[in-house]
């Protein structure tokens, strides 16, 4: 369900003696206005919030009228987020820390967190906590001194956390405070004109709170298998400076630069947020790692409250306004809070019960489960690299196939290569004819076939009939094999006999061999150039083609040796992968001889512990009958005291009794020896 930021302001008590002169804020309900000394409000500086504190609001108020909710949901299952802005020395880090006698809200927060719990009875709980502080655009751990400089990572099971932060496991609210005071000592404090400590950097105070339903004992699902897993944020930001009024200058000025750009970032993202959806455009959480962390609780699924804390000073007005507007826009922002359910083993909860278990049967059954599972899992692994193995040698052998068809592609292109050599030639060939063909005087007694093999002995010639007629085109010896036309062949070579075989060779084109008879000698050197201009074209046309396909049998051979070497890198992984199995059976044959050692090591020990168990008994039954004697004697020894101090006292009254007797036995003795006197 939708809904509103709650944002609420608090004015700090005044700490300046002088009266206002011009003007002051006025709190009316939950409004706080500027008026002037005279009581007329200013037009446009009115401001309403969910609640507004005076300067004798406490801490107790604000958190019961702000934050207890959200803290409340948090243990229900809710995301929470509770933070204070504004300027330096408003009050902020007392709002958020509080003091002795008045503590804040993080204090408050923790302990109505347990106690919640305690009231809570059917369902049992995990509290993690961890604290950060943001100093000059880095993250440092205040738990843990070493982890500084801490990168931020995003994850789907996890949402948006801070990696390598220390998590602390807590079960009382005083183990948190214990904390929270070590991670102060670790802040970074600074003095500067407006405040004698005032902070330097921005911390997050986070508890991740895991519950689980406790188990009715059922085996069916139910509610109680869902784990909810909540994270509740109390962040105390540094407040905005003016260095004119701080003095701020070397290390000061520079901490105040980077409180000053988060703070700046941290206005963009509710300035945009409070725009609406539709008006949305990029919002820059990423800009300030502040933003970056607080990513859910400004604008998704939590319930968030913000506490903006200003200074009543006539001087502060400025900033009191920046305050109060960056207010203003967070009140229009809206969040969808609802409760964190899971049902997976991310929950650190249901891990530790997984990994309590999962250590009570191993005491139980020792270390075979172990083993076995361990060995169940090398099988596996075995039997997945057997299958990678397979795989490769398919993939190989394909491989393999493939550079046989391009090999065979390869020969083709240069057989080809080669008719078209063979092709270039012959038009060469027949240039140098066409050349001949200008001296017609001589064209019969010149013009011959050239012969590249030896005169065959059984080569004949064929009489052409009388009824034939002249030939259109030159004679085609395929069909006739060595077999030429009569006429034909005395023509061309005077009765030379020439290898019938390069005639094969010669293509099909429609030439006249000789010009007929009544032709005019000019003519046919008008149809010979012709001829020749085409030869030309076509050998231009020829050439190209052959130079294409050599471009193309490089290519291939390119082709060939990078696959080549990727045959022998798949060789070469075949080969580690066949390492690895091996090196895995030997694993896994280790692990069978350590499990039948530790199998003969489980029953010494049994017969050990048996023996023990054994000596233990006897040792307590001895130990028994020791302090049975022990106690008699205790007992004597009281019981003598008594009778001694019986007997002191037996002895003390008898001891005045014989001093009585003796004096009146001396005073006896006196007076008979007085009596013996007078009679002598």
């Amino acid at each position: 369900m939708a809904e509103k930021i709650c944002v609420a302001v608090r004015v700090r008590p005044s700490i300046s003696e002088e009266s206002p002169s011009g003007t002051f804020w006025k709190i009316e309900d939950n409004r706080i206005s500027l008026h002037k000394l005279h009581g007329t409000p200013i037009s446009g500086l009115s401001y309403a919030f969910d609640h507004v504190f005076d300067e004798s609001c406490s801490n107790s108020k604000v958190y019961e009228l702000l934050t207890k909710d959200v803290i409340h949901a948090a243990v229900d299952g809710f995301n929470g987020t509770a933070f204070a802005y504004g300027q330096t020395s408003s009050g902020k880090t007392f709002t958020m820390n509080g003091s002795l006698n008045d503590p804040g809200i993080i204090h408050r927060a923790v302990n109505d967190v347990f106690q919640k719990i305690q009231m809570i009875s059917d369902r049992e709980f995990l509290i993690r906590v961890s604290y950060m502080e943001i100093y000059n655009e880095e993250i440092n751990d205040l738990f843990a001194v070493e982890n500084q400089k801490l990168p931020i990572h995003e994850s789907l099971e996890r949402g948006i956390f801070v990696a390598g932060l220390r998590e602390e496991i807590v079960n009382n609210a005083e183990q948190v405070i214990k904390l929270l005071e070590s991670g102060e000592v670790n802040r970074h404090f600074g003095e500067t004109n407006m405040n004698a400590r005032s902070s330097r950097s921005h911390t997050i105070f986070r508890m991740v709170i895991e519950s689980k339903g406790i188990d009715t004992g059922s085996g069916d699902y139910s509610s109680s298998d869902a784990i909810r897993v909540s994270v509740l944020n109390l962040v105390d930001l540094a407040g905005s400076e003016r260095i004119a009024k701080t003095g701020a200058g070397g290390v000061r000025l520079k901490e105040g630069k980077y409180i000053n750009k988060s703070l700046m970032v941290l206005g963009n993202v509710i300035n945009k947020l409070s725009n609406g959806a539709k008006q949305r455009a990029h919002i820059p959480y990423r800009d300030s790692k502040l933003t970056r962390i607080l990513q859910t609780a400004l604008g998704g699924n939590a319930k968030t409250s913000i506490i903006c804390t200003v200074a009543p000073e006539e001087v502060h007005i400025e900033e009191t306004k920046g305050t109060l507007q960056f207010a203003s826009r967070a009140k229009r922002i809206t969040n969808c809070a609802q409760v964190n359910e899971i049902l997976t083993d991310a929950a650190l909860l249901k891990r530790q019960q997984l990994e309590i278990e999962d250590l009570r049967r191993k005491l139980q059954g020792s270390r075979s489960e172990v083993l076995e599972q361990e060995i169940l899992k090398l099988r596996n692994d075995m039997l997945k690299y057997e299958l990678e193995r397979e795989k490769l040698e398919m993939e190989l052998e394909e491989e393999r196939r493939s550079h046989k068809e391009r090999e065979q592609r390869i020969r083709d292109q240069q057989l080809k290569i080669e008719n078209l050599s063979s092709l270039v030639s012959d038009g060469d060939r027949s240039s140098s004819q066409d050349s001949m063909k200008e001296s017609p005087k001589d064209e019969c007694n010149d013009f011959k076939t050239p012969c590249f093999k030896e005169t065959s002995n059984n080569a004949f010639v064929a009489k052409r009939s009388n009824y034939s007629e002249l030939p259109d085109f030159s004679p085609l010896p395929d069909s006739f094999s060595n077999v030429a036309d009569e006429d034909t062949w005395f023509k061309m070579n005077k009765g030379y006999i020439a290898d019938l075989d390069s005639l094969q060779t010669t293509p099909a084109r429609k030439v006249q061999s000789f010009p007929p008879q009544d032709i005019t000698p000019d003519c046919s050197n008008d149809n010979y150039k012709l001829e020749l201009q085409n030869l030309k074209t076509q050998l231009e046309l020829v050439i190209k083609e052959k130079d294409e396909l050599q471009r193309k049998l490089e290519e291939e051979v390119q082709i060939n040796r990078r696959l080549m070497g990727e045959i022998s890198e798949l060789k070469q992984e075949l080969d580690l992968s066949n390492n690895s199995l091996e090196s895995s059976a030997q694993r896994y044959g280790n692990l069978e001889r350590e499990f039948q050692k530790l199998k003969d090591e489980r029953d010494s020990l049994l017969q050990t512990v048996s023996e023990s168990s054994k000596n233990i008994t006897f040792l307590t039954d001895q130990k028994e009958n020791i302090l049975k004697d022990l106690n008699c004697e205790v007992q004597r020894r009281k019981d003598l005291e008594a009778e001694i101090k019986q007997f002191s006292v037996a002895f003390a009254s008898r001891q005045r009794s014989l001093a009585s007797i003796h004096g009146e036995f001396k005073s006896k003795i006196e007076k008979l020896r007085a009596e013996n006197l007078v009679r002598y």
